[in-house]
């Protein structure tokens, strides 16, 4: 209130030792709303205050009354204001891993299942059938490379015994050669012996030709005709030869049976299995294995149906009751309301105030959700506007079940907080070449000052240097302001604080 003091002078009324203030938290969305109307009741209050009482005065008057208010010590919040999408961290998207077709649909696009629904069943007979077949064709496998094996087997033994009776035979054949070459050696020396003394019986004859009746003509003759039969009726002879047979005999067998040994050599080489060959079996063998383990494996894994894995809403339904599905095709999406965000874009002007790990409030449907800043993507977009922007995610923190994916929330992101700071109006703040100043009422006389600010919120900003506590600063600034005037400080009724 005011006194008048004389013509032209207004005298301020001592005022109440002011309370110390206790410290407030920051306002919501609604609170702030109520704040502003209030400031701004303020404004006009004093605005309707400063015509009235230029009215009382009269025109006479020297001083220029200007609205003031105290700078406060208190607790300030800077937050960015936007809206974004909810949307989800964590989709899966289920595909078929089995060639059966579909019994029943139990849910539909836009769903909300529970993790552990049944979201589809495989026809029951159908499936009992393809495992069937799947054992079959593991059976089939395992005894196509059992038979190979076996098959292979059969070549290496085959190839081992025609080595091992050829080198036998070679030796053999060998040795029987040069015996029977032995034996037909004794043939004709004993041969060579009986006609060289033949032809020794003949000489001796004829020497004694002319005695025709002599007792030695008598013997040599016996002699020559004994020396004949023995040439061809020799038993030595007659034994060596029978044994002779026996050997060339011998002899074509081993050579027979080492034909037969050159050709199951050749067929065996032919048919057996090369290391390269036995790799690839080994690995066709594991490789169709593998298959039919893991297709007994899927089909078994099935027989209860597709279930949900975490709660959430289907979003794409792609299978059909009755409908056969191949393996590989998708079936459905579920996209989880347990690991939500919201997705916003954040202008240049934002970037700076804006760190992963910030708190957030975060409205859906006039629900309120704490968050958190989870991803700030490193390359800028371009949106509607032909703005850039930065993509940021905000995690919701305490998801429910009331969280409808797709909406549009609104996020409000606590970027700074300051504890016992110096704070003034915002739209006290002025700026020219120099930077930031206040204009200061002391003693009745319009003061600049400079100031260096720290973080601001809708109303209020902080002053880091520059202001004390208590100093009357000018709220509402004009052109007709002058540093150095005269003026009347007008406090501005009810609290300009955060």
């Amino acid at each position: 209130m005011f006194k008048k003091k004389s013509e032209g002078e207004i005298e301020a009324l001592p005022q109440k030792e002011k309370k110390p203030k206790k410290e407030k938290k920051p306002l919501d969305a609604a609170g702030r709303k109520k704040r502003r109307r209030i400031i701004t009741c303020s404004i006009i209050g004093v605005i309707i205050l400063f015509v009235v009482v230029k009215n009382v005065l009269g025109a006479g008057s020297a001083q220029t009354f200007v609205a003031t208010a105290g700078a406060v010590s208190g607790e300030i919040e800077q937050t960015i204001n936007t809206s974004g999408t909810v949307t989800t961290e964590k989709t899966r998207s289920y595909f078929s891993d089995v060639d059966v077709r579909i019994g029943e649909v139990a849910v539909s696009a836009g769903d909300a299942v529970k993790a552990g629904d049944v979201l589809i069943a495989y026809d029951a007979d159908a499936l009992a059938k393809e495992k069937e077949l799947a054992q079959l064709k593991a059976q089939s496998a395992e005894g196509s490379y059992k038979n190979s094996v076996q098959s292979n087997n059969q070549k290496l033994g085959d190839l081992s015994e025609a080595n091992v009776n050829l080198e036998v035979l070679d030796q053999q054949i060998a040795d029987t050669e040069a015996y029977i070459t032995g034996l037909e050696n004794k043939i004709e020396k004993k041969k060579s012996d009986l006609a060289y003394e033949g032809t020794l019986l003949q000489i001796s004859l004829l020497d004694w030709q002319d005695q025709p009746d002599s007792e030695e003509y008598m013997n040599l003759q016996k002699l020559v005709q004994l020396n004949s039969y023995e040439q061809q009726n020799n038993k030595e002879i007659k034994g060596w030869q029978d044994e002779l047979d026996v050997y060339n005999k011998m002899l074509s067998d081993y050579k027979e049976y080492r034909s037969e040994m050159k050709s199951q050599q050749s067929s065996a080489e032919a048919g057996k299995m090369t290391s390269g060959a036995k790799e690839e079996l080994e690995a066709e063998n594991q490789t169709k294995e593998i298959e039919a383990a893991d297709s007994l494996e899927n089909l078994t894994a099935v027989e209860n149906g597709i279930t949900a894995e975490f709660n959430g809403v289907v979003t794409e339904m792609n299978a059909v009751e009755g409908g056969t599905v191949t393996a590989g095709s998708q079936l459905l999406k579920l996209e989880s309301t347990e690991n939500v965000m919201v997705k916003i874009s954040v202008t240049k002007y934002d970037l700076d105030k804006i760190a992963v790990g910030q708190k957030a409030k975060v409205t859906i449907a006039s629900k309120e959700y704490d968050g958190e800043v989870s991803k700030i993507n490193k390359m800028a977009e371009t949106n509607n506007s032909g703005a850039a922007v930065v993509g940021t995610e905000i995690r919701i923190n305490n998801p429910d079940s009331d969280v409808i994916l797709g909406v549009e929330a609104k996020v409000i992101i606590s970027t700074d907080h300051a504890d016992n700071a110096v704070l003034i109006p915002v739209t006290s703040v002025n700026v020219d070449m120099e930077g930031e100043f206040v204009y200061v009422v002391e003693n009745g006389i319009l003061t600049k000052k400079r100031i260096v600010t720290g973080i601001s919120s809708d109303t209020m900003v902080q002053v880091v240097e520059g202001l004390s506590e208590g100093e009357q600063i000018v709220t509402d600034v004009t052109a007709n302001l002058v540093e150095g005037m005269a003026v009347a400080a007008l406090p501005a009724p009810g609290s300009m604080e955060e």
